[in-house]
């Protein structure tokens, strides 16, 4: 019984994934998650209390999944130049992965504080990987560096989804070169 609860809230996860890729979180409802999965609307009631509850969940699945895959990448580059590119790189080839795009498409409006910290606080971990790089190419404060790259980061990724003019390629390229070069060019 165990173990049909698992694969089932698993199904809910993944049909929760889809509708946000989709539609974003409109679209991420209890009737269209009980029609995604041919459970009955009560029945997805009785795994999550409200959305915010299916975004926290989500967020606490995929979120360290897609910082491994960072911190890989990052691990695999010899120089602190390399590793800022990674963290850089891997981010945005993540854009087009459903967990992504899901996490993304969350607004931290609709969720409680409790979604909100959780959030905040995986976040604060893909910073810290890059702290020490940043520390090591000679930044005084390397922690300030790091939220605005992230920031540099999230503007890139928010172009990508946006489907921009820019191929997203060069939307990549330009954030490295940002990211390696501030704002020389």
């Amino acid at each position: 019984m165990a173990e049909h609860r698992t694969m089932q809230r698993g199904a809910l996860l993944d049909a929760a994934r889809s509708l946000l890729s989709e539609g974003g979180t409109e679209a991420l409802t209890f009737p269209a998650l009980a029609e995604r999965t041919g459970l009955a609307r009560s029945s997805v009631y009785e795994y999550f209390r409200s959305r915010a509850a299916v975004v926290e969940e989500l967020c606490a699945v995929d979120f360290p999944v897609w910082a491994a895959e960072v911190e890989a990448a990052m691990q695999e580059a010899g120089t602190a130049e390399g590793k800022v590119e990674a963290y850089v790189r891997q981010q945005l080839e993540l854009v087009g992965d459903r967990r992504h795009r899901a996490v993304v498409a969350i607004s931290a409006s609709e969720l409680d504080a409790g979604a909100r910290e959780k959030i905040r606080a995986a976040h604060g971990g893909l910073i810290a990987m890059i702290v020490d790089a940043l520390g090591e190419l000679g930044h005084d404060q390397p922690r300030l560096a790091a939220m605005l790259l992230q920031g540099v980061v999230d503007a890139a990724v928010r172009r990508i989804e946006i489907g921009a003019a820019e191929d997203p390629s060069a939307i990549a390229e330009a954030a490295v070169s940002m990211a390696l070069r501030g704002v020389q060019g």
